[in-house]
This record gives structure tokens, C-alpha cells and sequence, in this order.
């Protein structure tokens, strides 16, 4: 196992920030860590990598205990904190290179890194004249230093605009290749962009550890269709195997069928068919979306 949490507990005061929370990530598993603000996901995050200490059970990273191991442990991760602690009058290289002698390792892996996150064309600027997207690589990068076999990564996306989260989407995919990742996050859209499996974790308890693609082969989906004009919805509602169909805001529709089969096509040819423009369509994962609101009423 390259991740194993037996019965963690963690408090502050009189707040529980954790609660008998076990789990076990295999090597080379994309695991996404989901839950409210405040859920206890960055609890964890710093007990993993030895940042703080859990009152009571036990935690192992590729089987060194992180009470008893804490070097070891560190050895192992690559850990990119959700606020990124980078020193920004600092150049790209110059920042890696000094992270390099922390860990004592050849600065030969810093242009190696640096090829492998996208880095080049920026290696050459100060820290602080860099975007939050490129920034966020470099955070990545000295993560990845030392050639760790795991990665913890704490809300490797926030703030970013929409074309750097598809970058840092893509990058941590490719990274994941060779590395096994614990992804946390609230967004459960980067769960189901990059991750195999989900914890959920709520006030400090963990309500589920769930596969998503058994998620996905229930027979329940949500598509989400923008056309050039208001329809009625009953008008939707003749769409086979549609069971429920709400509009949204302005000319978006979501509509609910009782199928596991892709129905995008079939939608897209009933709007051709009925001569409607179909302007943006989608498919959402309506079980993972379910089932977070359930479990944390969010």
C-alpha cells in the first residue's frame, strides 16, 4: 500500500477535525480526497505528511509510520500545500535549485522537472512575474524534486482560470502515470476529470470511498443542454427514456434519464430534428453529484 490511515482522530479544542478515519490507496491509484470547506480534508493532508500529528490511530506511507518515520516519509511525498508557499523574488531556477539542496539531491533533476510541468518557456523569470498557472507548476515541480513515489496535492486548482485548471488538469494526469496522487478537493468536477476513486469526507468522518466507473455504470445520468431559444419542457420530456427535465437559467436544460447509455447524440439529433441549435451539451456525472449532496447536504 502506498497510503494507509487506520482509525485517525484529530482535534481542535472542542472541535473534531477528524473521526476514526481509515482508508488504503494502492500504488499508482488517482484518488480524490472531496468534502466541504472545513470537512477535515487539509487535516489529513498535513497528518500524511508529517506536518501535524493525529491524536490517536495510526498512518503509514509506503509502510513508514508517520509518527515513528517522519524522514522516510518525507522522502516518499511530493507535497503541494493548498497555499502554495513559494518565494517569489526568487527566479524559477533559483527557487529549485535551493529546493534541491534542501533535500540534497542532484541539480540535475531541476531541468528534468522543469520539462516535465511545462516550465521552459518561463524558467527563466522571477517567481512573482509568472501567472497563478505557472506558478502553480512551479509548486508542482519542486514537489516532484526529489522523484517521490507519492503525491499529495491540496487544491491544486483554485484560483485558476479555466484554460490553466485544463493545464494543471492535464499535467497531473500525465505526472500520475508513474506516481500514486491524492488529489483533495471540493470541486467534484477535477475528481471526475482526473481521479479513479473518491473519499468523501464530512465534519470530520469519512461517508464514502466509492469507484467512479462503478458510479458511472448505474443507470442514472444528467445531460445538460443550452439551445438558441426557450422550449417548454414537457416538449423535452418526449426525449426517450427522459424522466425529468428542469430549466436552469435562460435556455439551459437539464434533463435526467433512467440509463446508463450515452444519451448526447440522441439529444443533439432531437434538437436537429425539431430545428433547434443546439449551443452547449454536456454530460454530468449525476451519481457523484448525488451522492456528495446526500452524504454532506452541500
Amino acid at each position: 500500500m502506498s497510503l494507509k490511515v487506520i482509525n485517525i482522530s484529530k482535534s481542535f479544542g472542542s472541535q473534531n477535525a477528524l473521526n476514526n478515519v481509515s482508508f488504503e490507496i494502492k500504488k499508482g491509484e488517482i484518488v480524490g480526497f472531496l468534502g466541504p470547506n472545513g470537512a477535515g480534508k487539509s487535516t489529513m493532508m498535513k497528518i500524511l505528511t508529517t506536518y501535524s500529528k493525529a491524536d490517536k490511530g495510526e498512518a503509514f506511507v509506503n509502510e513508514y509510520d508517520v509518527l515513528y518515520k517522519p524522514r522516510e516519509v518525507q522522502k516518499s511525498i511530493g507535497y503541494l500545500p493548498e497555499h502554495n508557499p513559494l518565494y517569489k523574488d526568487m527566479y524559477v531556477k533559483e527557487y529549485l535549485a535551493f529546493n534541491a539542496e534542501v533535500y540534497k539531491i542532484s541539480k540535475k533533476r531541476i531541468n528534468t522537472v522543469i520539462e516535465q510541468t511545462g516550465l521552459s518557456p518561463e524558467a527563466h523569470k522571477k517567481i512573482s512575474a509568472l501567472s497563478k498557472g505557472y506558478q502553480q507548476r512551479v509548486g508542482l515541480a519542486s514537489a516532484l524534486l526529489h522523484d517521490p513515489e507519492v503525491l499529495i496535492l491540496d487544491e491544486p486548482t483554485t484560483g485558476l482560470d479555466p484554460n490553466q485548471l485544463i493545464e494543471i488538469r492535464k499535467l497531473i494526469k500525465q505526472i500520475s502515470k508513474k506516481k500514486t496522487i491524492l488529489l483533495s478537493t471540493h470541486i467534484m468536477k477535477e475528481v471526475e476529470a482526473v481521479c479513479d476513486r473518491v473519499l468523501i469526507i464530512n465534519e470530520g468522518i469519512l461517508v464514502a470511498d466509492k469507484k467512479l466507473a462503478d458510479l458511472r455504470e448505474e443507470n442514472e445520468q444528467i445531460i445538460e443542454v443550452e439551445f438558441d431559444y426557450r422550449v417548454e419542457e414537457a416538449f423535452l420530456e418526449r426525449l426517450p427514456n427522459a424522466t425529468k427535465v428542469v430549466n436552469t437559467a435562460g435556455f439551459v436544460y437539464e434533463i435526467t434519464f433512467g440509463t446508463s447509455k450515452d444519451m448526447r447524440p440522441v439529444v443533439f439529433d432531437f434538437a436537429h430534428d425539431n430545428e433547434l441549435k443546439t449551443l452547449q451539451l454536456s454530460r454530468k456525472n449525476k451519481n457523484l453529484e448525488g451522492l456528495f449532496t446526500e452524504l454532506t447536504g452541500n
